[in-house]
């Protein structure tokens, strides 16, 4: 099993961003690569703003942000992940986009680097179809935000070698995240689980007519939950959550997967949660 050094991260947006982050904290050289240099540097100006950050409540030595910050390199080039012991993916989640990237990157990477996938709904095993190398692609399901959030999905697609995939638990862990091991399934382990339970919280609203503060208080205080489902996908994007109902109901055909009417209008209205400001919330 080779030694990861460098890790190549391809899309630099809220996930990919927090990612690249999480690795050059832990002391890997990244490679982040996006589409335009102003996307590039919007995503080294995020992590270097979230570091500084993390100086100043006293999380982070300066000299260790500096070194972290060094560490991160960006490019719009593909090619300049060559050198890359692993690259993982944070593009759009949409299968062509991925299929065409995984053909590019396994052109372009050593025969030995592991490449991932971070899809939270797709298949692994699809993705790595488009690759003659299949063996050496897994998934790396982070959570939003990934600085912050502590698990991580290790996914073993249909022909991963145990080298690629235990690669992905060994960095899991050094980033400081909790790995857990599954095989390629729908929604691998907590998707398939929270998405069909939080279209039902939805379904709810509608059914039990209560409003979105009052079934967030109910499931805090009733069910224990951290936070309301209401808030919770507000957090994650109504976009998102959406989409990954469908591709879920797409391939498991369970009606509770399907996303419920009103969260669809919701979607189609252009309020998305936090991102654009109103949701079943409003946010400054």
């Amino acid at each position: 099993m080779a030694e990861v050094r460098t890790i190549g991260v391809v899309g630099l947006g809220a996930m990919g961003a927090g990612i690249a982050q999480v690795s050059i904290e832990a002391g890997y050289d990244v490679v982040g690569r996006e589409v335009s240099t102003g996307l590039c540097d919007a995503a080294a100006g995020r992590i270097g703003h979230f570091l500084t950050r993390k100086v100043e409540k006293g999380q982070l030595g300066a000299q260790a942000r500096d070194a972290a910050v060094g560490r991160l390199t960006t490019t719009t080039a593909l090619d300049d992940l060559a050198a890359c012991d692993l690259v993982i993916e944070a593009i759009v989640e949409e299968l062509g986009a991925k299929l065409e990237l995984f053909a590019e990157l396994e052109r372009i990477c050593r025969a030995d680097a592991v490449l991932a996938t971070n899809t939270s709904a797709l298949s692994v095993t699809e993705i790595a179809a488009a690759t003659s190398s299949a063996e050496r692609v897994i998934g790396m399901h982070f959570f939003n935000p990934a600085p912050l959030m502590p698990l991580v999905e290790i996914v073993r697609a249909e022909l991963s070698s145990d080298d690629a995939f235990e690669t992905g638990c060994i960095v899991a862990e050094r980033m400081g995240k909790t790995p857990v091991r599954c095989h390629d399934t729908p929604g691998f382990v907590v998707n398939r689980v929270l998405i069909p339970l939080l279209n039902d919280c939805i379904r709810v609203l509608d059914e039990a007519r209560v409003t979105p503060e009052d079934l967030d208080t109910a499931m805090t205080r009733g069910a224990g939950w951290p936070m309301g489902p209401c808030t919770l996908v507000d957090l994650v994007g109504i976009d998102v959550h959406v989409h990954a109902s469908e591709a879920l109901y797409e391939k498991l055909r369970e009606p509770r997967m399907a996303p419920p009417p009103r969260i669809v209008a919701m979607r189609n209205a252009g309020l998305l949660g936090r991102k654009s400001g109103r949701g079943f919330y409003t946010y400054e």
